[in-house]
């Protein structure tokens, strides 16, 4: 009898013998739960409808910022433009200028390149002059013959000098003008008005349009 009944106890569902556990891995809530797809990233989470509705009020601000930045940037590059520009119009000026110059020199090198050479002739005009001064209204005397060949000598400087466009100044019975005469003397002189040139004591020069040599004067008080 208590043989039957431990038979009995023996599970009541498995009448074959198999173990509890066999029945457990044919029911559906132990099978292996595979996570939904929204699972693998986390909890899905929605944009926020009024995230959006904030960006409204600061993107008019930025925009304004940007333009006026850009509007000032635009100003310096105008005015460096504009500083670049007045800079190379002053420098093509100068260059203009110096250019001039040099030009206005080298000419005026060349137009009186003889200067030197005619300064240094005059003293020796200055010598036949007075050689030639000492002759008298006879011709036939010995003083005339010999200064013969300083005048044919003499004519022939003035000629030369006369090519290069050397002249004699105008000085005697003229106004006295500072630009062309040089007063060394005065002298008052009897029905000459003050200020006239009575004796010319060093002619004077003009080389083209430039005094050489001013004429060496006496001038009436």
């Amino acid at each position: 009898m208590k043989e039957e009944i431990k038979e009995e106890k023996k599970h009541p569902h498995h009448e074959d013998g198999r173990p509890h556990h066999d029945h457990e891995k044919h029911h559906p809530h132990h099978e292996d739960h595979k996570p939904h797809p929204h699972d693998e990233h986390g909890p899905h989470e929605h944009p926020k409808p009024h995230d959006k509705h904030h960006d409204h009020p600061e993107k008019p601000g930025k925009e304004k910022k940007i333009v006026h930045d850009l509007e000032e940037r635009m100003k310096k590059l105008e005015a460096s433009l504009k500083e670049a520009e007045d800079k190379a119009m002053r420098e093509k000026a100068e260059a203009i200028n110096y250019r001039k110059r040099k030009d206005d020199e080298v000419a005026r090198m060349m137009k009186y390149a003889s200067e030197d050479i005619i300064k240094e002739i005059l003293p020796i005009v200055d010598s036949f002059e007075r050689a030639i001064d000492m002759d008298d209204d006879n011709l036939e005397d010995e003083v005339s013959k010999f200064l013969a060949g300083f005048k044919m000598i003499y004519c022939n400087l003035v000629n030369v000098l006369e090519k290069y466009e050397v002249k004699e100044i105008e000085a005697m019975g003229k106004e006295f003008d500072a630009s062309f005469h040089q007063a060394v003397l005065t002298e008052p002189r009897e029905g000459v008005e003050p200020g006239i040139v009575i004796e010319v004591l060093q002619k004077g020069y003009m080389y083209k349009d430039k005094v050489l040599r001013p004429s060496m004067v006496k001038v009436s008080e």
